[in-house]
């Protein structure tokens, strides 16, 4: 009789055994179906074209061709990169600044911001080596292109007192440079939660060789300089 006992015991916790394998199987399958599907997702997401690079391609570069003669369309100039670049001189005393200039800007650009560090100690700002001070991000390729979209069309004209930009903030070799002083013009920051205020650079990379190109490139894409 205790046999019989012992042999049904067994034969119980060996469908236990199998019942938790499936169920853990099952778990596993779903989790993997899961990645798969965010992992398309995903993808789908990345091949959406932004909207300022089909206006390149099908307008702009022509305009430029036109406008200097180019013999290959490969010699139009295009924008290469775009850094924006953030400097928090309160980081010297409070950390936490800069940690929220980061999640700031990482919100404005849609990509995670580098904390930046002083290179040298000065006594007088009371700036050790190796401090953090600041942040930045480089945007290339389709997030470089839906920043100059939310730059030009949404962002500046949300800009007190705004004449236009400077046309001669060019640096000689087809890069422009230009500051912000509030942050908070862009959409993504919610003025009310804002902690600080601060200002920031954008620098527009171009792969143009002179600034009247570089100019004539970024005026096809209708930012607006002061005339």
């Amino acid at each position: 009789m205790a046999e019989t006992e012992k042999a049904q015991a067994a034969k119980l916790e060996a469908k236990k055994a199998q019942q938790a394998e499936k169920s853990a199987r099952a778990k596993q399958a779903q989790k993997a179906e899961g990645a798969k599907a965010e992992g398309g997702k995903k993808a789908r997401e990345e091949r959406v074209t932004p909207r300022l690079h089909t206006f390149f391609e099908e307008t702009v570069r022509a305009k430029l061709i036109e406008q200097f003669g180019y013999t290959n369309k490969m010699q139009v100039p295009v924008i290469d990169k775009i850094v924006l670049n953030m400097g928090v001189g309160e980081g010297v005393n409070d950390r936490k600044k800069v940690d929220q200039a980061a999640s700031d800007l990482a919100l404005i650009a849609g990509q995670k911001a580098v904390i930046t560090k002083s290179r040298k100690s000065v006594a007088n700002f009371k700036l050790r080596d190796g401090q953090a001070i600041g942040c930045k991000v480089t945007l290339r390729r389709a997030r470089m292109y839906e920043f100059i979209d939310r730059l030009i069309n949404i962002a500046l004209p949300r800009v007190r007192d705004f004449r236009g930009l400077n046309p001669k903030s060019f640096d000689g070799r087809g890069n422009y440079s230009m500051g912000v002083k509030e942050h908070i013009i862009f959409p993504e920051i919610d003025y009310d939660k804002a902690a600080e205020v601060w200002g920031m650079d954008i620098t527009v990379c171009t792969t143009a060789r002179t600034d009247d190109e570089a100019r004539a490139l970024l005026a096809a894409f209708n930012f607006p300089f002061r005339q």
